[in-house]
């Protein structure tokens, strides 16, 4: 891989004659990155795919290439792109339904608004993966009939597909009305009665774990139940009675429903599954009463579902909040939470509540400074990067907390070029907090300069058009790929070095 002409090819600054430069000597790695360019008209978009056929499956989903760009029978993979993006012609789908290569049909038959007689077409296809596929995607009138095919395969995706009509579902489900199934992905590959290998021996083999053949493919059979179950097409008549099923996968799928009684939501929470109780918890058309019965359940999972149901109460979430590990969004309880429910969390004796609470990147000013003064640093360093808090407030956060709160002062978009800069030399270093100051775009030059110490922040900061332009060009012959690639495609980078580093210069 040539380094820095994939660079180059990402660079924004690049001329329209540097592209076309480029596009003449691209191979597939520079190609790849010449797809994604926002800047490629359409005339370069068919020249790159003449020069790196390989690429035209990605300028296809980009929608650079049109129909008249594709000739199905030298590139069908791009004319299976195009039809995937409801860009193809018709008569592509019946040319590629009669392909030799089974992969391709199975591709087409996950495409959408297939002509009738190709859905018809593929419906027959002697390989089983083909029909298995037309029966996930289809929303045409044949679901009814695939989904009493005698194969498992393709009844469980006739289960899966929303479109499929309601008594089929029903069907699917309680396995009442459909011919029995005669095959399934065991028995296709093994004399019965046959279980499954957990270390299959079999190069490529895709059979689940616990995948077993008496003749009555049992887990063929569940396979279709659990798809019907977690289908929300499914009628709930057809899936409350799996509240009491031996298998604990059913009833978890059942326990993620949003339609079910009352009384099925309460027998899922008493189940000795902790996963289906975590499922239950985490429902959000459970009422506040089980939500109560709920947040006093021993199993952490079950805990942390609940407090990420949106609709649970704030006093439930309260006390689920100090055991509760969250990402840098909030929690969906917080993020919905009124202007009067905000005010009162940010007053709440216990700092994990409040800690949640300055997750939120839209807080009332008045709420967002409070907590920005906060005495405990959790809550400080999770409100540090909410907008509007100013330079003063954000070194007063670091000069009180340090370290904890440095990194989300860093990426705070209202730290000047000086906070970020006594950010960058802060001592103790905190090397977790240079890529977000390397990203950051009022980063100076000597922030940048400083980054470029950092092993992690270094690729980060060869991009940045901050970096003064002799800088960027040392940065070509670096030892780390990385920063070849992003200094490469800093635009920063002087013309006359492009057109020097292009390959005919």
């Amino acid at each position: 891989m040539d380094h820095v002409l994939c660079g180059l090819a990402a660079n924004p600054a690049l001329s329209y004659e540097c592209v076309d430069r480029l596009i003449a000597v691209a191979d597939a790695d520079v190609a790849w990155r010449l797809a994604d360019r926002a800047d490629l008209d359409h005339a370069q978009a068919v020249a790159l795919f003449a020069r790196v056929p390989e690429c035209g499956v990605q300028l296809a989903y980009g929608g650079r290439l049109t129909a008249a760009d594709v000739d199905p029978v030298v590139r069908p993979d791009v004319a299976l792109a195009l039809l995937d993006e409801g860009a193809g012609s018709p008569q592509w789908a019946r040319l590629l339904a009669a392909d030799p290569d089974p992969a391709r049909r199975e591709r087409l038959a996950g495409c959408p608004d297939l002509p009738a007689d190709v859905v018809e077409t593929l419906a027959a296809d002697a390989d089983v993966c083909v029909v298995a596929e037309l029966a996930l995607w289809t929303t045409s009138g044949a679901l009814r009939g695939l989904a009493s095919r005698p194969h498992a395969d393709v009844r469980r995706s006739a289960a899966a597909n929303d479109a499929t009509p309601p008594d089929v579902l029903a069907a699917l489900a309680t396995g009442h009305g459909l011919p029995p199934v005669l095959h399934c992905e065991v028995c296709d590959q093994e004399a019965t009665p046959s279980a499954h290998e957990r270390r299959c021996p079999r190069s490529g083999c895709a059979s689940p774990s616990d995948a077993s053949c008496d003749g009555s493919h049992e887990s063929a059979a569940h396979g279709i139940r659990q798809a019907a179950l977690r289908n929300p097409a499914t009628p709930v008549e057809a899936v409350v009675g799996f509240a009491d099923h031996p298998s604990t996968s059913l009833r978890r799928a059942l326990a993620d429903r949003c339609d079910l009684p009352a009384a099925v939501y309460r027998t899922l929470a008493a189940d000795p599954a902790p996963g289906v109780r975590a499922g239950v918890a985490a429902n959000p058309a459970i009422d506040d009463a089980l939500m109560r019965v709920l947040a006093r359940d021993r199993d952490l999972d079950v805990r942390h579902g609940l407090a990420g149901n949106p609709h649970v109460p704030l006093d439930v979430f309260a006390e689920l909040a100090g055991s509760v590990r969250s990402g840098a969004a909030p929690l969906p309880r917080i993020a919905a939470a009124t202007e009067a429910e905000v005010a009162r969390l940010a007053r709440s004796a216990n700092p994990a509540v409040r800690m949640h609470l300055a997750r939120r990147r839209d807080l009332p000013p008045e709420v967002r400074d409070r907590l920005a003064d906060d005495p405990d640093a959790k809550v400080v360093g999770a409100v540090a990067p909410h907008p509007g808090l100013g330079e003063a407030r954000l070194r007063a956060m670091v000069d009180r907390h340090g370290v904890r709160v440095l990194a989300g002062a860093a990426v705070n978009p209202d730290a000047t070029p000086a906070l970020l800069e006594l950010l960058v030399r802060h001592d103790p270093p905190v090397p977790r907090a240079l890529p977000g100051i390397a990203r950051h775009p009022n980063a100076s030059p000597e922030a940048l300069l400083a980054c470029l110490r950092s092993s992690r922040a270094r690729p980060v900061a060869a991009g940045r058009p901050g970096l003064p332009p002799a800088v960027v060009v040392d940065l070509l012959d670096d030892a780390d790929p990385r920063v070849v690639e992003a200094a490469a495609a800093n635009p920063s980078l002087p013309r006359a070095v492009i057109e020097n580093l292009l390959p005919g210069a």
